[in-house]
């Protein structure tokens, strides 16, 4: 089993995984400046209160972990404004893992960062623009800053977010010419980084998911 550091652990695809990476057996490590708010129990659990900019945090956090996962997200009500935080977390986060020697990264960004912003429809491109535009400039230079590290990583780039259990049932694009949106749970998200926990199978490519 592994240790997992989960990095925005506290909400979202970041709880979501914590909640399967503990049934799979794996000790997790929640970091989250409200961790010590999280209502989740068990023995492989350790709530970690840490900012993902604080490079003293991001450190202390990284001792004796196998695998990273960054699910980092900003409130709605943030992206109409400038968005920094994913690539200055990661700014922090690549070379703190570089340096203790962790290599293995599975990183949340999102249908339309990189090189699937190509695979968005015509009518959806000025709407997501409109409301995603900066945040997913700054997925961009997230994704670049990890492509230039020596990590092992996978860009995991969910379609429309949605409430709902695990299913088990989604698809995995890998190829750019399959990449299209679609809607998928956060617990699905979850699903599938849980699975290349033990069983990497995607190491330095990014991948599309939708249901």
């Amino acid at each position: 089993m592994a240790h997992v550091l989960v990095i925005g652990a506290s909400k979202g695809i970041g709880l979501e995984t914590v909640k399967l990476s503990l049934a799979a057996g794996h000790r997790v490590r929640a970091f989250a400046r409200s961790a010590t708010a999280m209502t989740l129990s068990g023995a492989g659990l350790e709530r970690f209160p840490g900012d993902a900019l604080n490079a003293g945090d991001v450190a202390s956090a990284l001792d004796d972990i196998d695998v990273v996962v960054q699910a980092l997200g900003v409130p709605t009500k943030n992206l109409l404004g400038p968005v920094t935080l994913f690539s200055d977390a990661t700014n922090m986060l690549v070379p703190a893992m570089e340096k203790v020697g962790v290599r293995r990264l599975l990183a949340v960004t999102g249908f339309g960062t990189g090189d699937s912003r190509d695979a968005i429809g015509l009518l959806q491109r000025v709407p997501f623009r409109l409301v995603f535009g900066r945040a997913y400039d700054d997925k961009d230079a997230q994704e670049m800053r990890i492509r230039k590290s020596g990590l092992e990583w996978t860009f995991v780039r969910p379609g429309v977010l949605t409430p709902g259990s695990t299913t088990g049932r989604y698809k995995v694009l890998t190829e750019p010419s399959s990449w299209r949106n679609g809607l998928i749970s956060r617990a699905d998200v979850a699903h599938f980084i849980v699975g290349q926990i033990d069983r990497p199978a995607y190491e330095r490519k990014a991948v599309v998911l939708i249901r």
